[in-house]
């Protein structure tokens, strides 16, 4: 066990202050919502319910369309070959999703785990239940932030076209992947438009932009399945759900990793 003097822990705590006092400097000032402002989520279209990838529908046809084939740039298409040559040798066939570490947007939209959606003044809230992950859009009118710090799932807004949800997301974690061997760069832009196209069938069509490594948007549109009876699950991915990875990739036994 490490013990720290009076002196280290001050200078610990003065950091973690002024950094936290930093990054609340540099989010809007969000005014308190009124009873006028909770009347006015009635006229929304209902999310209620939870949701859930309908995988049926996406690959046979039933209201779903296939994503397209991302363009990808001469440099990222060198990287995603050389990915997949180093999959067939063994490596990259796990990510460190495989060790509990969040899968991040787009990907975490795209997970076989149902979605609810929380509506609140100036704010919708996706609750995910893939590793109890949580979005928060801001519906209140600000712009996307001029130098956002890099999280996983990114900083959102949205703004609400009828009864279409349009969800404008960056500055991703370099971490997460776009798609397999490929990462966000500060450049990468989501673009998400939700709306329901039956009472029961959801469709978001999620547009990707990144100039690095796209030669055109790459365009996924997934279908959502509606379930008013489900409610989402606590998953606690560390809770002996760990499939260990090495640094290449490769899967182990390892409890090291």
């Amino acid at each position: 066990m490490r013990y720290w003097n009076s002196g280290t822990l001050a200078a610990i705590v003065a950091l973690g202050v002024a950094g936290s006092a930093a990054a609340q400097s540099q989010a809007p000032v969000v005014k308190p919502a009124t009873a006028a402002d909770y009347t006015a989520l009635a006229a929304l279209p209902d999310w209620s319910g939870v949701w859930q990838p309908d995988w049926s529908a996406l690959f046979s046809g039933r209201g779903g369309r296939n994503a397209e084939t991302p363009a990808f740039t001469p440099a990222t298409k060198k990287i995603v070959d050389e990915f997949v040559a180093r999959q067939k040798q063994g490596e990259n066939l796990q990510t460190e999703m495989a060790n509990c570490v969040p899968a991040g947007m787009p990907q975490i939209m795209r997970m076989p785990y149902p979605i609810e959606f929380l509506f609140t003044p100036s704010r919708v809230t996706i609750l995910i239940e893939t590793e109890m992950q949580i979005r928060r859009i801001y519906t209140d009118g600000r712009p996307l932030p001029a130098d956002p710090d890099p999280t996983f799932n990114g900083s959102s807004v949205g703004h609400w076209e009828g009864d279409t949800l349009v969800v404008d997301t960056i500055g991703l974690n370099p971490k997460t992947s776009i798609v397999p061997g490929v990462h966000p760069t500060e450049n990468t832009k989501i673009r998400e438009t939700i709306r329901l196209e039956k009472p029961d069938l959801m469709v978001i069509t999620t547009t990707i932009t990144d100039p690095a490594l796209f030669s055109s948007p790459f365009v996924q549109v997934t279908p959502y399945a509606r379930h008013r009876d489900w409610q989402i699950r606590e998953y606690v991915c560390q809770e002996n759900n760990r499939d260990a990875a090495d640094e290449f990739g490769r899967p182990s036994m390892s409890i090291e990793q």
